[in-house]
């Protein structure tokens, strides 16, 4: 799935079917729903699921656990605005 169908799916109520976990995550987020991004991502040992989970607590003003896990992702922390970070991570998995 390209960026700008990803995009256009954020306009239904639900990812679109066979989407993996990080896009899945990342279409939550897009969606203003961080728990459900949040549920996907916590048990996903990779470091793209790191770094949508330092962005998720970035988001919920949970600083010091975003670092912990920019660190997992082995990232900096990023200081860019919100929906910047998305965009980029959206990239990171898009085709």
């Amino acid at each position: 799935m390209d960026q700008a169908r990803f995009e256009a799916s954020l306009a239904g109520g639900t990812p679109p079917a066979g989407l993996p976990e990080h896009l899945q995550a990342l279409w939550w987020l897009g969606h203003g729903e961080p728990e459900r991004a949040h549920h996907l991502v916590q048990g996903l040992e990779d470091a793209g699921a790191a770094a949508i989970h330092a962005h998720v607590h970035r988001l919920e003003g949970d600083l010091d656990n975003a670092r912990y896990w920019y660190g997992r992702a082995g990232v900096p922390f990023c200081d860019d605005p919100p929906e910047q970070e998305w965009r980029q991570l959206l990239q990171r998995f898009v085709q």
